[in-house]
């Protein structure tokens, strides 16, 4: 337990918010359909080596190779998320995307929200010079709603 992790529970919390990336399938589920994916490919292909065709082993390890490589790629955003935070006297925003962990900390009394011009545009928050954008996780046609209800809980600060 750090520092900050301290300061945290002792303080009250007044809303947290949780936006995460939409993923239907577990990490261990992904690496067992890799697996059966895998030990499936490698199979025909054993096959086809024993009755002739040996150009086929190369091409499926090239094949593996391709897929793994894409399923780490999207494994390595699958648990990327956005936390926002609001404490009486701090609003704190947590993005984390692919392991990197970035955290603003802002009075919430100055911050300034800006919804985007459209739907497909990110959610600003402004104060002191400073801007960050959040709200990527989020579907588009919920955006307005989230700027709506942080700008309301942000006047109860």
């Amino acid at each position: 337990m750090d520092a900050t992790d301290l300061l945290t529970d002792s303080e009250p919390v007044l809303r947290d918010w949780l936006m995460k990336r939409n993923c239907s399938v577990s990490p261990r589920q992904f690496v067992c359909f890799y697996m059966s994916l895998a030990a499936f490919s490698l199979l025909i292909a054993l096959v086809l080596v024993l009755r002739g065709a040996w150009l086929v082993l190369p091409f499926t390890g090239i094949d593996l190779l391709a897929v793994g490589v894409a399923f780490a790629i999207y494994a390595r955003h699958a648990v990327d998320y956005e936390r926002i935070r609001l404490f009486p006297n701090r609003l704190v925003v947590e993005q984390v995307s692919a392991e990197r962990v970035t955290q603003f900390e802002f009075n919430p009394r100055w911050v300034r929200i800006e919804p985007g011009a459209t739907p497909r545009d990110r959610i600003k928050l402004m104060s002191r010079g400073e801007t960050i954008t959040i709200g990527l996780h989020l579907a588009q046609y919920r955006r307005a709603q989230f700027a709506a209800e942080l700008r309301m809980w942000l006047r109860r600060c």
